[in-house]
């Protein structure tokens, strides 16, 4: 029988998410188009539509429209997509104090710094270490506009976090991050000192990377931890409330 309207798009859903645990569909894969799955489960293909719009924003899915071969809803990986918005809604609707926000940063980056620090030597280490060098030299710049500032910040955050090798930290942390952006502009924005809290910054940046850079686990995760207290308290205070 005909599932009822309020439940048939989990229909899909629930049967995305089977065809992915057991393997039957991976990576890569096409879905059925929107035909065939409303005949399977005896829906509506809005119900289908729905569904697929769903699994595109949680980061399962490329919807593609027209024909061919790339037409169609395509299985990908982008978990961090749906975590980032996520956060970024309940974060604004006040839902996760953006207090608990920074202390949830600090607990996962300070040890991620510490676990990127006692990576062995590798061409992958000394790339990471180069690239991370080179932003630094970037941010540098005086002329540089705050807005360009702050994405390179986050690439070099986000690249020493990545140098733990954990990828469900990756994606938490790039999301942690994404959903502090807009404050973090905002506050910056309204500053007098930009200049000021720019040259400290870069200061902690140099700091962080050395230690890691030079093995030392502990004080690389300090870095860390006094870096983002002090951000976020001087540039951004009002965002603890």
């Amino acid at each position: 029988m005909p599932a009822s309207h309020a439940r048939t798009y989990n229909l899909v859903l629930d049967w995305l998410e089977e065809q992915l645990r057991k393997g039957t569909i991976t990576v890569g894969d096409k879905l059925p188009g929107e035909r065939a799955l409303a005949e399977q489960f005896e829906i509506s293909r809005s119900s289908v539509r729905e569904a697929i719009k769903v699994a595109d924003a949680m980061g399962l899915v490329r919807s593609s429209t027209g024909s061919g071969p790339n037409a169609g809803a395509i299985v990908v990986a982008e978990p961090s997509s749906a975590l980032k918005w996520a956060l970024r809604m309940h974060v604004y609707t006040k839902a996760l104090p953006m207090g608990d926000i920074v202390a949830t940063r600090v607990v996962i980056e300070s040890q991620a710094a510490s676990a990127a620090a006692l990576t062995q030597n590798s061409p992958d280490r000394d790339a990471a270490i180069e690239k991370a060098d080179a932003l630094i030299e970037m941010m540098d710049d005086p002329a540089l506009p705050s807005e360009e500032y702050h994405s390179l910040d986050t690439e070099f955050h986000i690249l020493i976090t990545s140098m733990a090798g954990n990828l469900v930290v990756d994606t938490i942390m790039e999301s942690l991050r994404e959903a502090t952006m807009s404050y973090v502009r905002e506050a910056i924005a309204e500053r007098n000192d930009w200049g000021e809290i720019r040259l400290h910054l870069q200061q902690q940046h140099r700091r962080i990377l050395e230690a890691v850079r030079n093995r030392q686990p502990a004080e690389a995760a300090d870095a860390v931890r006094e870096h983002i207290h002090w951000f976020y308290s001087v540039a951004g205070g009002a965002m603890y409330e």
